[in-house]
């Protein structure tokens, strides 16, 4: 049997079929026919001059044929899959070895996924397969053959091969050193010297793992050391990604390169280091990052938070804050005395509340100072000083300091022991409103919280003006979500014991494009906002009741972080699923 010639689509063939399938209209067809290349399109594929004109989707009035519509269409016309390349779900190592760059770019090919048994491989000419036979035998496993954006199949071949030649070049440097810091190893002397952390391709590997991480929207960056190699996973909308695997000298020179870059002391690796990095995204936006070391082991890990300065400029209901939420928020921090927390576990959004509302607060009449561990973020709108432990500095020697500062409003970074509860409560008596954070599971926690450090109740009684509790939750991605009924049990396990109304109608997650097939895009904050009443004061004693106190904060209308979670599903912003995963159960007895 003869086989297929190869057949490359044609501008005036694609035209003529969208045409054909009620994609385009008449008029659209005759201007895409009039379409003329530059010398930038002279080696453009077809697809990619028809998306670049905008055409709308005759069959969709808001769709656009972009080149992954066009894509889902000619792959539904070929009987073909179409396949969208997700740089998060791609092994870069593997593929890159199926076919040379050589090869990839002479058919315009990339392979996206393989086994044993078989290479997957896009493209975007569905009539072009002459290359099968030939990758076929040199790989000894069947190709499987899916339909790609032909913009993002050049675009994911440059950086991943780039990246590839990167990692193998320097890990032909780092041949039999992975086992240095390794404490199950045996060390091998004489086998190779560690790649330098200047090394062209250890500083394209950074250049790489950081722009890259900010085109994910990542906010933490993870570099964890194993055995024989090192991972790379990105936290993005609050969830792990794996994102690469580094062979363990590789790893280490990376995290060599980003301590240098962090000015921190390369050769400690048995300490933990915590410093600070300021970079620039490819738009040209600054982004700053916090770096922290710890020894393991198997080697230093490294953590790098990703700050987005954007974030600061987000108004409170951008942020997640109910009307009635922040109407008390506002009452708290409007106080020129007294102290106010903001509780929740690491990474739940309580800097950036905090430092939102100093922004609103530090006006050219008062003075803003605060002590932090570290500087989160450099804000030119208020003072700030970082602990050093190795002077002494703490939070409560800080905040002794910043009293002889003059200072109107006063940001402690965490309230960790009584020393510092005692300072800072000290500040709020005397005529200073103090911010700060708790590590807490809700808001009435802080203060038996308080009371475990050893603070007497009549200062916490004396000086605190109210608690917010938050957690982050993703939010359901616009262009995907869809609605679905929901049944009494499930709201009524979410709202007790207000036992709201069920709504009609909820909204779930289900995968698209723009959100990576997650479902959700973006996070937004839940808040349980407890301003101290003097019913509450009553409570607060030295044997305090933790659900007594709930319980009257609740009937002064105190909502709990899962029932204002309750209001973003029922406003079809997430899921009962997502609120039910990061908020705790409220317990309650004989609540009225």
């Amino acid at each position: 049997m003869l086989a297929t010639p190869d057949r490359l689509l044609t501008l005036s063939t694609l035209l003529e079929d969208l045409r054909r399938d009620g994609l385009l209209t008449d008029e659209e067809y005759q201007q895409g026919l009039s379409i003329r290349r530059g010398a930038d399109e002279a080696k453009m594929h077809p697809m990619t001059l028809i998306a670049r004109h905008g055409f709308k989707n005759a069959k969709s009035n808001s769709g656009i044929l972009n080149e992954h519509s066009l894509i889902a269409w000619l792959a539904s016309r070929e009987s073909m899959t179409a396949y969208i390349i997700d740089p998060l779900e791609i092994n870069v190592s593997v593929i890159t070895e199926v076919m040379s760059y050589a090869f990839s770019e002479r058919h315009d090919i990339l392979a996206v996924s393989a086994n044993k048994d078989e290479v997957v491989v896009a493209c975007a000419e569905p009539h072009v397969s002459s290359w099968v036979a030939d990758l076929e035998h040199v790989t000894r496993r069947q190709v499987r053959r899916v339909l790609s954006s032909p913009s993002d199949i050049r675009r994911f071949r440059v950086e991943f091969y780039q990246l590839a030649n990167s990692v193998s070049r320097a890990r032909a440097d780092s041949s039999g050193i992975s086992s240095v810091q390794n404490l199950e190893a045996m060390l091998e002397l004489g086998k190779a010297k560690a790649p330098d952390a200047n090394d062209e391709h250890i500083v394209n590997i950074v250049d790489w793992l950081l722009q890259y991480a900010f085109d994910q929207r990542a906010s933490d960056i993870h570099l964890e050391p194993r055995r024989d190699i090192n991972h790379v996973r990105f936290r993005i909308d609050g969830v792990l990604h794996n994102v690469y695997e580094l062979p363990a000298g590789v790893g280490l020179a990376v995290i060599a390169r980003v301590k240098s870059l962090g000015r921190m002391n390369i050769a400690e690796k048995r300490k933990p280091q915590d410093s600070r990095l300021k970079t620039k995204t490819q738009s040209g936006q600054e982004v700053e990052l916090r770096l922290s070391t710890l020894p393991t082991a198997f080697g230093e890990k490294m953590v790098m938070r990703v700050f987005d300065p954007q974030v600061l400029m987000r108004s409170f209901s951008e942020m997640g804050f109910a009307k009635e939420d922040r109407r008390r928020w506002h009452e708290m921090t409007a106080n020129n005395h007294g102290i106010v927390f903001v509780t929740g576990p690491t990474g739940s959004g309580k800097t950036t509340t905090l430092y939102s509302t100093l922004r609103q607060l530090a006006t050219s009449e008062v003075n803003v100072s605060t002590i932090e561990d570290p500087i989160e973020m450099v804000e030119p709108a208020f003072n700030q000083m970082q602990v050093n432990s190795g002077i002494d500095l703490t939070f409560a020697s800080g905040v002794r300091a910043l009293l002889r500062q003059d200072p109107d409003i006063i940001m402690v970074g965490e309230v960790r022991d009584l020393e510092t509860a005692e300072i800072a409560v000290q500040a709020a008596l005397t005529g200073h409103l103090v911010l700060s954070t708790l590590h807490t599971n809700d808001a009435p926690s802080a203060f038996t919280r308080l009371l475990e450090l050893g603070l007497p109740s009549y200062l916490i009684r004396s000086s605190v003006l109210g608690v917010m509790a938050q957690r982050l939750i993703r939010t359901l991605c616009p262009h995907c979500k869809v609605k679905e009924p929901i049944e009494d049990a499930t709201w009524k396990q979410l709202t007790a014991p207000w036992l709201v109304k069920t709504p009609s109608h909820v909204f779930n997650a289900k995968g698209c494009l723009e959100c990576r097939g997650t479902g959700y895009l973006g996070r937004m904050g839940i808040y349980e906002v407890m301003p101290m009443s003097e019913t509450l004061e009553n409570l607060v004693t030295d044997t305090t009741d933790h659900q007594k106190l709930r319980q009257a904060a609740m009937k002064e209308g105190m909502h709990s972080l899962r029932l204002s979670g309750a209001h973003k599903v029922a406003a079809g912003l997430t899921t009962v699923t997502e609120v039910m995963r990061v908020a705790p159960a409220t317990k309650l007895n004989n609540y009225e």
